[in-house]
C-alpha cells in the first residue's frame, strides 16, 4: 500500500474583518492532494482561533477569482483562495 503525500500550496488573501481576525492579508497554507475548500476553511479556522472561526462562518470565498457555491469543490491545482466577509455600504 502507498500513501500519497502530496501536497498543494494554497494562498489565501483575507479581506476586512477577516483580516482582521487571521491577523494577516495574505498567507500560504499546504493541504493534501484532494482537499475541498471546506477541508481549507477548517485548517484556517483550526490555525487563527476562534474569532477567524466565527466570521469564516458568514464568508464568502474566491477560488481562482470564481465564486464558490459548493464548499465540497476540490481545491485542486488551484493557486488562491479569497476569504469575502459581508460587506456593509455601497
Amino acid at each position: 500500500m502507498t500513501l500519497s503525500l502530496e501536497t498543494r500550496t494554497l494562498t489565501v488573501r483575507y479581506f476586512a474583518a477577516a483580516k482582521a481576525a487571521a491577523g494577516t492579508g495574505e498567507e500560504t497554507v499546504e493541504l493534501p492532494a484532494g482537499a475541498t475548500v471546506a477541508d481549507a476553511v477548517a485548517a484556517l479556522g483550526t490555525a487563527h482561533g476562534p474569532e477567524l472561526e466565527r466570521v469564516l462562518l458568514r464568508c464568502s470565498f474566491l477560488l481562482d477569482e470564481v465564486a464558490v457555491r459548493d464548499r465540497s469543490a476540490v481545491v485542486g491545482g488551484a493557486a488562491t483562495l479569497d476569504v469575502l466577509p459581508p460587506f456593509a455600504g455601497g
